[in-house]
């Protein structure tokens, strides 16, 4: 079991409990946080407290315990996949919206971790531990498009160092706000936790990691532009970031978008992994497959053309 302890200070007091536990650890999220609280579980100056909306004040003590993480057993799912390719190493699928890549709190089933158990066995490389077999790189729950999972060791640290060295062409297709007037541009910006919101990721001069995006205009629209980006870094949320840093977040992204509502009925930010490329690790020869545009990607293109 692990322990916390934390004095709160001026910037916090007067806060929710809820809010301040919040902003003084980063892994534990408000969820989490509140049903803590509700079970009784944390204490401000050595009495327990069990609403949420608990005032703190200056110089109070807060302390809480957190049990042994206990992993779930991950069950295999027959979620049909579709696989852009396949062979003995790797496995490259092309993500549907709302599918959660490996499990977490929260997501233990439906997952494409689940899936691919079924689909693979025990095929799967284990250097990311039981929640997250085969799993080298992520997408967002609502970004579509290709993925590569490794089936062994061996491909895995390949691939893993690929990703490293920024080798691996990654390519997404996404619709933005606002009329970009450039044709093309970069935005070299390093990326990190956004200094006081933990769900988001920010332009973060300080304690950001370097993060490059390459963008190309593929099409004009009256109040939004298509475009596709080229990453050289893959940071968590890199293209959603960088893009609202220039005034032009991506339609649907309800994170990055700063309220600007989109007029359609999306599920989240219109974002498609298009273009995946890599040095196969057992071969050596340069392999890319491309994932075909989601219908309702294609579809809102059509409405914006008319």
């Amino acid at each position: 079991m692990k322990t916390y302890y934390f004095q709160i200070t001026e910037e916090l007091d007067g806060e929710r409990i809820d809010k301040a536990l919040g902003l003084l650890t980063d892994s534990l999220s408000r969820s989490f946080i509140q049903k803590l609280i509700k079970e009784g579980g944390v204490t401000v100056n050595g009495t327990a407290v069990f609403k949420a909306s608990f005032p703190v004040s200056t110089d109070d003590d807060v302390t809480f315990t957190l049990p042994e993480a206990i992993e779930p057993e991950i069950e295999a799912e027959n979620i049909p996949l579709d696989i852009l390719y396949e062979d003995s190493d790797v496995i490259i699928v092309n993500k549907p919206k709302g599918m959660v890549v490996h499990p977490a709190a929260g997501h233990y089933s439906g997952t494409l971790v689940n899936a691919l158990l079924y689909h693979c066995g025990n095929e799967l490389s284990g250097i990311n531990g039981v929640l997250r077999p085969g799993i080298v790189h992520r997408i967002d729950m609502d970004t579509t498009g290709s993925l590569i999972v490794c089936k062994n060791d061996f491909s895995h640290n390949a691939i893993a160092a690929q990703l490293k060295e920024h080798s691996i062409k990654r390519v997404y297709h996404a619709i933005c706000f606002g009329n970009i007037a450039e044709d093309e541009g970069t935005v070299n910006a390093p990326i990190g936790r956004h200094p006081t919101d933990r769900k988001k990721m920010a332009v973060n001069e300080k304690n950001g990691r370097e993060a490059v995006t390459h963008y190309r205009v593929l099409k004009r629209f009256d109040r939004y532009t298509y475009i596709d980006c080229q990453l050289e870094t893959g940071r968590t949320h890199q293209i959603r970031v960088h893009m609202a840093s220039i005034g032009h977040p991506l339609l649907g992204d309800e994170l990055y978008a700063a309220g600007r509502k989109s007029p359609f009925k999306l599920q989240g930010q219109c974002l498609h992994a298009m273009t995946l490329g890599f040095i196969h690790p057992r071969t050596g020869a340069y392999i890319e497959v491309n994932a075909p545009l989601p219908e309702y990607f294609s579809h809102l293109l059509e409405v914006l053309s008319s």
